[in-house]
């Protein structure tokens, strides 16, 4: 990767059975009184991705974006969960920069 190159961008398809989950067997964070999943994103802009999710129906109380200090600096995080019980924790990318661990 040349200097200044931006991480590759990694996409996962999560299979969420709630829409459908009476039919299925699988049961809803609901039903089991605790979350079943979190679902981790880093995004180039944390605080309008969680203000998008909760414009559209989830629940932004559940941890609220902030700074964090992490070994490498600053990491901008927070989350939220959506309108199924899920879990997501939205950071910014510092996480996927490389680092020297010697």
């Amino acid at each position: 990767m040349t200097a200044g190159a931006r991480p590759p961008v990694i996409s996962v398809m999560l299979a969420v059975p709630d829409a459908a989950a009476e039919s299925n067997g699988w049961d809803t964070p609901a039903a089991l009184g605790s979350r079943t999943v979190r679902v981790e994103v880093f995004a180039d802009d944390p605080d309008g991705f969680i203000e998008r999710a909760v414009a559209a129906g989830a629940d932004g109380s559940a941890d609220q974006i902030r700074d964090h200090p992490a070994p490498w600096g600053r990491h901008r995080q927070g989350g939220f969960i959506d309108p199924f019980g899920h879990l997501w924790l939205v950071g910014d990318r510092s996480p996927l920069g490389t680092y020297d661990l010697r």
